[in-house]
């Protein structure tokens, strides 16, 4: 997994095991990630609230110029955000079990929730999206 806290970047794949990200040919077609493997980040704690919901941790590293300042300050420059997930956001959370394509999540997705499978894809990639965004999984290709 990257241990940019902004994620894989454009064109970039996650590596779970090794904490390094590869370089592909460009950004990934759409079949291509969808056949993706979402992988969890090393770096990712969860807890599970007692409503059942899922509760993120993940690090957030300051921007050079501001880790250099909050150096001079004494103050850390790495933080830990939390990002409660809802209802939607814990399936599809608890779906990542590293074995499942994007497209197999979205199925699943589809189904427990009776939803169009067009309508899941483009849900359950967005919230994956958002998700690599913020570094907390990554996609590991086929």
């Amino acid at each position: 997994m990257s241990n940019n806290a902004n994620g894989p970047k454009k064109g970039q794949t996650a590596e779970a095991d090794t904490g390094r990200s590869t370089r592909t040919a460009g950004p990934l077609s759409r079949a291509a990630a969808l056949d993706g493997i979402p992988l969890r980040s090393g770096e990712v704690t969860q807890k599970r609230l007692e409503n059942g919901l899922v509760e993120i941790g993940y690090p957030v590293v300051m921007r050079p110029f501001w880790a250099g300042v909050a150096r001079r300050l004494g103050v850390e420059s790495q933080s830990i955000r939390r990002l409660q997930l809802d209802e939607m956001g814990t399936a599809v959370w608890d779906l990542i079990d590293s074995q499942r394509s994007v497209r197999q999540v979205a199925a699943a997705f589809a189904r427990r929730f009776k939803l169009h499978d067009q309508e899941a894809r483009t849900s359950v990639t967005a919230f994956l999206r958002e998700l690599g965004r913020r570094g907390i999984i990554g996609i590991k290709e086929r």
